[in-house]
């Protein structure tokens, strides 16, 4: 699944506890992600998960669904 994929580089990027990572989590103000946590964070989903995240699409990405969708699209 990929909600459960992205809440495992999420626990590890930001060493979180998995239980604190919903889909509704919001990346910077729920999980605590700061800009260069985000970049590790795009540049570990790319690694995972085989694609090319657009720089583009970055900024529309606020919550942990916002990457799942992302992802399945």
């Amino acid at each position: 699944m990929t909600f459960e994929k992205v809440k495992d580089l999420l626990v590890e990027e930001l060493g979180l506890d998995a239980d604190e990572v919903t889909l509704e989590s919001n990346i910077r103000e729920d999980l605590g992600a700061d800009s260069l946590d985000m970049v590790d964070l795009i540049m570990s989903i790319e690694d995972a998960f085989g694609i090319k995240v657009d720089e583009k699409d970055t900024v529309n990405i606020k919550t942990v669904g916002d990457i799942v969708n992302y992802i399945d699209k």
